[in-house]
């Protein structure tokens, strides 16, 4: 609905409530005697008692202006009744029509409108109602004392006054127009920033940064045009009050020896001072600012809540998720590498320890490469810098890009620990990295590769909504997974992302990935995980190892330990006390053998049964 639109049923609603309104506008003239006699009271005091010398006459005249207050504060009060009955009428008329267009179309954003917008209405219009009104009387009311003191002062302050307000109507349009412009560009900021402060983990990990920041720098450089283009505007109401409220008081001032000489008296004169001083400047003051502000305000919301207008479109799930690029084809040849680290060191600060120092790594496209290490070794460190989470201190990482693609294009996906998943339907949730809804038999596809089918039929489907609080960790991964399985992207790097799921599990979905090609990163936190990898890192500080698992058997001490502990050679302790501080077990396979056992000490390290406290074989203990 346009603002013309709007305008013409404000003015029938208001016609409709005739007797209201010229309720409210008795009143009124009950409080704008006040105004009259503000100035006028004043100067006959000045001409008639104070300077003839009749003080009593002065004092009686000020008591006049005096009653004239208390006779003011009661229409005053009675006002404020008039108004409400303007005001709530229009609150009930708004709150039908959003819910009548709330049940009738499934609006969305009909609760906002309930609680907010109405609200914002009915305040904005009782305060509209209340400047606009205050300033048509008391202007009457200082305007015909103006005349009653002597015709002349008219001359001089009713043209400046009319300049003034008629500028100011001239800017009503213009203002509202980039009031409304300003408040969509400001929601349009609000809701860009609420879909990727929230999402900033996966925005990195698919490679979408300056996407996505081109994105928000365009949203926060419409709401700047806009800001601009507001105050601009804005500074002609200044004016419209300098030019209404203050040039008036410099004019009389100005003119003051010539309004003597043609008759006008020293009273007339003070009293005419104080109509614009005390009554018009204040009036048209609260007029500016108030309907300036207020009125645009009221203009835009009641565009917004008029029925057959829609508001600003609500972003649904899908649509706040980050844009994806468009899907690459295949590679008709695999680049000599996935990914190129050239003496890459990485510090978490100027004075820490570096976690990785000088590595030198090249995984080749299309391999299965899985990252051992101790626990705080730097493999989650390694794969955020492969994600480009975290830029080198010290060398070069390279990501290529698959033939095909382009720039800017999603090139790799990390999925960490704690899985992402938001409020949405399960497709909008497995489709988050795709630039289009996936065809159904895509997702049921994927989610049978990874394991998903499960939890997808508990849940109801494809179009079930998905509540992340009431997901398990392992559901969490297993959704995540299957949507890192669905994305265009060649490099894949998983970051404990299996950690929550069996070993079972964890094996299904690693070979779904194997099975789809690409390149597959993981930071393995079992034995099995790196016996399917075509290759193993072992990271230990400044010393790695890299090659197949049986390669790394025969060369790396570390690798074997950790192997070792992975072996389940080492079950949880027997609870014998020993004084030695390493509380004997018995490893598979071993349960009556009474000579030796494993113990789950330093990894590796043997114990005879003669060293346990009662020096005998394990059997039964």
């Amino acid at each position: 609905m346009s603002g013309d639109g709007v305008y013409r049923r404000g003015f029938r609603f208001l016609r409709a409530r005739r007797r209201v309104v010229a309720r409210l506008a008795a009143w009124s003239v009950l409080e704008s005697g006040q105004t009259f006699l503000t100035g006028y009271a004043l100067a006959r005091a000045v001409d008639a008692g104070f300077l003839a010398g009749r003080a009593t006459v002065g004092l009686g005249w000020l008591g006049a202006a005096a009653v004239a207050v208390v006779a003011g504060a009661y229409g005053t009060g009675r006002v404020y009744a008039a108004v409400a009955a303007l005001v709530e009428p229009l609150r009930d008329r708004l709150v039908r029509d959003v819910v009548d267009r709330g049940v009738r179309e499934a609006d969305r954003g009909a609760l906002s409108r309930l609680t907010q917008q109405v609200e914002i209405a009915r305040d904005t219009f009782a305060g509209v109602v209340m400047v606009s009104r205050s300033f048509v009387f008391t202007a009457a009311g200082a305007l015909v004392g103006l005349f009653s003191l002597a015709p002349l002062l008219l001359v001089v302050v009713g043209p400046p006054l009319v300049a003034g307000v008629a500028l100011f109507a001239l800017t009503l349009r213009p203002l509202t127009r980039r009031q409304e412009a300003f408040l969509v560009a400001d929601e349009e900021l609000a809701s860009q920033l609420g879909a990727v402060c929230p999402g900033l983990r996966d925005i990195t990990a698919a490679g979408a940064e300056e996407q996505v920041a081109a994105t928000v720098r365009e949203r926060i450089g419409a709401e700047q045009r806009a800001a601009c283009a507001l105050a601009r505007w804005g500074v002609l109401r200044v004016v419209a009050l300098t030019v209404g409220g203050q040039l008036p008081i410099v004019l009389l001032l100005a003119t003051g020896p010539w309004l003597l000489a043609h008759g006008v008296t020293a009273g007339a004169l003070v009293g005419a001072l104080a109509y614009v001083g005390q009554s018009l400047l204040p009036a048209l003051q609260n007029l500016i600012h108030g309907l300036g502000t207020s009125g645009s305000r009221l203009a835009v919301v009641l565009r917004r809540l008029s029925p057959g207008t829609p508001g600003t479109p609500e972003l649904s799930p899908t649509s706040r998720s980050v844009p994806a690029p468009a899907p690459t084809p295949p590679p008709s040849s695999a680049p000599p590498a996935a990914v190129t680290l050239s003496q890459v060191t990485f510090a978490y600060g100027p004075a820490s320890e570096p976690v990785i120092a000088d590595l030198d790594l090249t995984v080749p496209h299309g391999t299965h490469l899985a990252i051992v290490g101790p626990s705080g070794i730097g493999k989650s460190t390694l794969t955020a810098l492969m994600a480009g989470l975290l830029e080198p201190t010290g060398g070069r990482v390279r990501v290529r890009r698959a033939p095909g693609t382009r720039p800017g294009e999603h090139h790799r996906v990390l999925i960490p620990q704690e899985a992402y998943v938001y409020t949405g339907t399960l497709a909008e949730n497995l489709g988050h990295l795709r630039p289009d809804p996936v065809p159904e038999a895509e997702l049921l596809a994927a989610a049978d590769a990874v394991g998903l089918t499960a939890l997808l039929d508990r849940l109801g489907g494809p179009t079930a909504e998905v509540a992340p609080a009431t997901l398990s960790a392992g559901e969490r991964q297993l959704i995540a997974l299957a949507r890192a399985h669905l994305a265009y992207t060649p490099l894949v790097l998983l970051d404990e992302a299996t950690c929550h799921l069996d070993p079972a599990a964890e094996a299904r979905a690693e070979r779904a990935f194997a099975r789809r090609g690409g390149t597959l990163v993981v930071v393995a936190h079992r034995v099995s995980s790196a016996l399917r990898a075509d290759r193993v890192l072992v990271m230990d500080g400044r010393r790695t190892a890299y090659g197949s698992h049986a390669e790394l058997l025969d060369r790396s001490p570390l690798y074997r330990d950790l192997v070792g502990a992975w072996s389940g050679a080492s079950q949880p302790s027997l609870a014998l006390g020993d004084p030695d501080g390493v509380d004997a077990v018995a490893g598979p396979g071993l349960p009556r053998d009474g000579r030796h056992v494993v113990a789950y000490g330093p990894v590796g390290q043997m114990e005879t049964a003669g060293d346990l406290r009662d020096g005998g074989p394990v059997g039964g203990e």
